[in-house]
């Protein structure tokens, strides 16, 4: 597929994301739409659909391909997708994360920020905690 059309088949696979439509997510991914190309910014789509709280459209990406954890870098889009979901306490999307494989230990900012429990606690998020705890995420450090 030519870079230009990949382009713009990313830019509305973001905007589909945004706008929470899972239907539009995954007509765009059966026509190529790459479920890992980040934005200009560095974010990736499943970061997006996380941090949302969009769990049907985190499910496509991750069916499409997407690895539950890749590290997103854009500017205030940094981590990893399941620390983004235990952070807002989007209960349905760190299962779909989990059921993905997503390591319920894996700490952001290449391993030297918070893990997704610290972040479902300090939330205070604590039905996501105990799923993150049930997973075999370890206890905090702080």
């Amino acid at each position: 597929m030519k870079q230009r059309q990949q382009k713009k088949l990313s830019q509305r696979l973001f905007e589909a994301i945004l706008s929470g439509d899972a239907e539009s997510v995954q007509a765009l991914l059966r026509s190529g739409a790459s479920p890992e190309r980040r934005d200009a910014d560095g974010t990736t789509p499943l970061y997006l659909a996380s941090v949302q709280g969009e769990a049907e459209v985190a499910h496509l990406l991750m069916e499409a391909g997407a690895c539950p954890d890749t590290e997103s870098r854009g500017p205030g889009s940094e981590g990893t997708p399941l620390c983004a979901a235990a952070c807002w306490g989007h209960t349905a999307t760190v299962r779909e994360l989990l059921a993905y494989g997503a390591d319920p230990n894996l700490r952001e900012d290449q391993g030297a920020g918070w893990s997704p429990l610290e972040w479902a606690d300090h939330g205070p998020h604590p039905d996501v905690a105990e799923m993150l705890r049930a997973a075999g995420a370890a206890t905090q450090r702080w």
